[in-house]
């Protein structure tokens, strides 16, 4: 009723609501917050919770924030961050596509050669195509291409009989000289006194001087075959390559002088039924002084000759070799001759010549070392001992009939044709056992011959008479025989005159006697090579030391028959 008084009760709820609607009201005037203060407001009414729906606002501020920044990002900004490495990436690609135009012609030539493929024809012949490339640089920058294509239908690059001959002909006559020079140098000699007293230096003379077989040629073919397959071409390879070389046959030459210098002192103790010790030492102490210094001399010309070859485009194989021998038994012998005599001049000394002997004994572990830090001259010092000593005891032997018929009358003149005889065997057969070395190394792997030396026991026939360019060489090399040994017999007709006489009887009995030697020695060297090489050893290594070897027995041999048969033509008469 209008009149009716409201009850306290009520109106004091009404004001709370009121004020509790006023004081939760949200700033911003949101409904929900209404809402919420509404209910809370009534403690007494129970209602389910209402869940609050997520803000918009974080939302619409996140959108908004990479909106912003692609608007700054104008189209000129674009344009300039993308514009140098648009137009250097092109660069790129036009020096790219300018070398592509340039080699495009050469890369089915250089896959030939890298693969090192060949064709073989319905004949069986080996058509071998061969790519000399050169590439010229300024700083980083390839400036230009040279290339030289090279086609053989004969299984090897070709090399005609002339100009093997040309290549090998003033070798082996200036080596022929040397020898001749070594043979007068022997003759004078082997009326010194020590070589009068201390016989066993005659048993010597073949052992050192075949070491020009044994170390120098074997380094001259090493060295060859490795600058003719690329090898050397790299300045720290080379370098390394010397240096491990060099050490190695210091190595040899030193060991190989003590043992030579045993064999004699064994050799001559059963000739004369003793040993006299102070006379055993200086042969110890001169043996391996002269071995040391011949080899290391050596060892120089012959690194110079391989690299100076190479340079002007001579084969390495026909001039290196030649050149060791005709080097190797001058200085040998002279060397040997001084060092002794000198040594011999001291023999009251008693600890002079061992002394000599123990400072060279200790130098092997240096020479050790540094020949280690190649790989393959470190498998030589562990496996290429067998070659050599039993090079040297085979030359040994050579030695002894040299020691027996030297001061014989009937023999008078052996000194002067020993070095000459053993000297050109030697020198023609490291010729061949290196070219074969080269051959097989450049078209095969070791343990597989190649098709046009599948024979593995040739006949003679093969070895001189085939097709193949190592029956070529064989050819050319046995026709040097004859021609070669009548200008060093000239030579030493003028140079000697009556001390070593020279009839017609001897001419034709030695020039028999040196082509047999040769003939012998040439089909040996492509029967061993053969063997070595199916058994996996480096030719270079193993056979060059046997076959000068087998020459130095061979020559002494054949000579002393020939000696004998002049002889016996003259006490019939004829």
């Amino acid at each position: 009723m209008p009149g009716e008084e409201k009850p306290p009760q009520q109106t004091r709820q009404r004001k709370k609501s009121k004020k509790s609607r006023s004081k939760k009201k949200s700033p911003g005037g949101s409904p929900s917050a209404c809402l919420e203060g509404t209910l809370e407001g009534q403690d007494d009414l129970i209602v389910p919770p209402v869940l609050k729906p997520p803000s918009k606002k974080p939302a619409e501020e996140r959108l908004k924030v990479p909106v912003a920044k692609v608007e700054e990002e104008s189209s000129i900004a674009i344009c300039l961050q993308v514009l140098f490495p648009y137009l250097l990436a092109g660069m790129g690609m036009v020096m790219a596509g300018m070398v592509l135009d340039s080699v495009q012609s050469l890369m089915l030539y250089i896959r030939i050669f890298a693969k090192m493929q060949y064709s073989i024809n319905p004949s069986f012949n080996m058509v071998v195509t061969r790519l000399e490339l050169e590439l010229r640089y300024q700083g980083k920058k390839l400036r230009g291409v040279t290339w030289k294509l090279t086609r053989s239908e004969h299984g090897f690059l070709p090399e005609s009989s002339w100009l093997i001959a040309a290549q090998v002909m003033v070798p082996y006559l200036v080596s022929g000289l040397g020898m001749v020079s070594a043979g007068i140098v022997m003759n004078l000699i082997q009326h010194w006194e020590v070589f009068k007293v201390i016989t066993e230096v005659f048993i010597l003379v073949p052992a050192l001087v075949g070491l020009k077989g044994n170390l120098e040629m074997t380094l001259a073919a090493r060295l060859s075959t490795a600058a003719n397959t690329g090898q050397m071409d790299d300045p720290d390879k080379q370098w390394t390559m010397v240096c491990s070389n060099l050490a190695l046959i210091q190595v040899q030459a030193t060991v190989v002088g003590f043992l030579a210098a045993v064999a004699a002192v064994c050799l001559g103790a059963i000739s004369r039924g003793g040993i006299e010790l102070d006379q055993a030492a200086v042969l110890c102490a001169s043996s391996i002084t002269t071995a040391f210094v011949a080899a290391l001399s050596l060892g120089l010309v012959m690194i110079g000759v391989i690299i100076g070859s190479r340079k002007v485009g001579i084969n390495p194989d026909n001039v290196a070799t030649p050149i060791a021998a005709s080097l190797g038994d001058l200085i040998t012998l002279s060397l040997l001759a001084g060092v002794s005599s000198t040594l011999y001049g001291y023999i009251d000394i008693w600890y002079l010549s061992p002394l000599v002997c123990l400072v060279f004994l200790a130098l092997i572990p240096l020479w050790v070392l540094v020949a280690r830090q190649s790989p393959q001259i470190k498998e030589v010092l562990r496996s290429g001992w067998q070659p050599v000593i039993v090079a040297m005891s085979i030359s040994s032997f050579g030695g002894l009939i040299l020691d027996k018929t030297v001061s014989d009358p009937n023999f008078e003149g052996m000194a002067v044709f020993t070095p000459v005889i053993n000297g050109v065997g030697g020198n023609l057969v490291a010729i061949q056992a290196s070219r074969i070395s080269t051959y097989l190394h450049f078209w095969s792997i070791p343990g597989v011959l190649p098709y046009k030396m599948r024979q593995h026991w040739p006949n003679p026939c093969i070895t001189f008479f085939s097709s193949g360019v190592n029956s070529k060489s064989a050819r050319v090399l046995l026709m040097l025989v004859v021609p070669g040994h009548l200008v060093f017999l000239y030579a030493i007709s003028l140079l000697q005159g009556e001390e070593a006489p020279i009839t017609v009887a001897f001419t034709i009995c030695y020039l028999c006697a040196a082509l047999l030697q040769v003939a012998i020695l040439l089909y040996m060297a492509d029967l061993i090579i053969r063997v070595m090489w199916r058994r996996s050893l480096d030719p270079d290594n193993f056979s060059i030391p046997y076959l000068t070897a087998l020459g130095d027995l061979l020559g002494t041999g054949f000579l002393a028959l020939c000696f004998r048969c002049v002889s016996l033509v003259g006490n019939l008469g004829l």
